[in-house]
């Protein structure tokens, strides 16, 4: 279990986290999800050991390693650490790489050279890199890189691995691989694990619970479907996917919206701050395009775009603009088409959405 108890971070005038508390339990993997300058680096570093807080205190398995007074440097914490831009040694073998870890790590006891090479053999074998023993980082490409970068870090068997940001030098294709790869070591090595990324695709796909950051402070811990259905706050549902925030009123448990006053919406499970605020959240799967309805908003096509399985529209709604996500199999329509704007009924609403997530 790892405790961050009411840290902040700051840096003369300037504050980087604002009193953050969160929990940490063994083998989980925490994602944590935010654009640029939100504070996740700065809290990994401090998990990390790099830095100490300003204020509050971080515990690992009921020992403080960091407060305002003292740290406990990275060497002697059982961590891993998988940079953004590898940081592997041009002068070292793929298995001296691994070697390595397993010589100087605090977790690791001196063990014979057999038992040692037993490791080495075992980690390439978990990251697909047997036949890479002896070959240079110069000689790998991109994705065997990052796997090195893996293997390193998960050698000595550490209790908490820390990612920053591992996938982004990467392509596309490789990066939906390596989600894969980070999946399977999760479950195979049991550490538990903090992902920092800007990507919420990729904090949906592969955490148990993510961690959305914003101006240095946490806008909400849950698990990825609860983040994506049910946002507490407005920059969650616009961060975390695209969420069009239509404004009215509620009233007996139904939205109007404040363009039409004659529609109803059903509740599917809008946080209590977003009702106060007479916002509803709604995705862009959530809604249908029609060309006339009663319960819906009338709004123009301005924008279309083809995605294969799906067709994304951009529509002008009494001047704000909204986003509807369509199958190719529903009723097409083209720029300059004036639609109705409406909620989709569904029996399960909340079981779709996950399952376009």
């Amino acid at each position: 279990m790892i405790e961050v108890l009411g840290v902040s971070k700051k840096y003369g005038s300037f504050t980087a986290l604002h009193e953050v508390d969160l929990e940490i339990g063994s083998g989980e993997f925490v994602a944590v999800l935010g654009p640029s300058g939100c504070g996740k680096t700065t809290l990994l570093k401090l998990l990390a050991g790099f830095m100490g807080p300003t204020e509050g205190a971080i515990v690992m398995d009921d020992a403080a390693v960091a407060t305002a007074k003292g740290v406990v440097p990275p060497e002697k914490r059982n961590i891993g650490m998988v940079f953004q831009s590898f940081a592997l040694w041009p002068h070292m073998t793929i298995a001296e790489h691994i070697k390595f870890p397993l010589h100087h790590h605090p977790n690791r006891k001196k063990e014979g050279k057999h038992e040692v090479q037993a490791r080495v053999s075992n980690v390439l074998n978990l990251v697909g890199l047997e036949s890479f023993a002896e070959r240079y980082p110069s000689e790998l490409s991109g994705g065997q890189k990052q796997r090195v970068a893996l293997a390193r870090a998960i050698a000595p068997k550490p209790n908490l691995l820390l990612m920053d940001e591992p996938f982004s030098a990467l392509d596309v294709e490789l990066r939906m691989e390596m989600r894969r790869e980070i999946q399977k070591l999760h479950r195979e090595t049991g550490a538990s694990i903090v992902f920092v990324t800007h990507d919420q695709s990729e904090a949906l796909a592969i955490a148990d619970k993510i961690v959305v950051m914003n101006a240095g402070r946490i806008e909400q811990i849950a698990a990825p479907e609860e983040i994506y259905t049910r946002p507490e706050t407005e920059f969650v549902a616009t961060f975390v996917g695209k969420c069009n925030m239509v404004k009215g009123q509620w009233q007996d448990g139904s939205f109007i919206p404040a363009i039409n006053p004659q529609s109803k919406w059903p509740d599917l499970g809008v946080a209590k701050s977003l009702k106060k605020k007479g916002i509803y959240p709604v995705r862009p799967e959530q809604l249908q395009l029609s060309k006339a309805g009663l319960n819906g908003v009338h709004g123009t096509v301005t924008f279309v775009q083809y995605q294969g399985h799906e067709i994304h529209y951009t529509v002008d709604v009494s001047g704000e603009t909204w986003t509807v996500h369509e199958t190719v199999y529903s009723t097409r329509f083209r720029v300059g088409d004036e639609v109705v704007v409406g909620m989709k009924v569904a029996a399960q609403p909340e079981k779709e959405l996950v399952s376009n997530s």
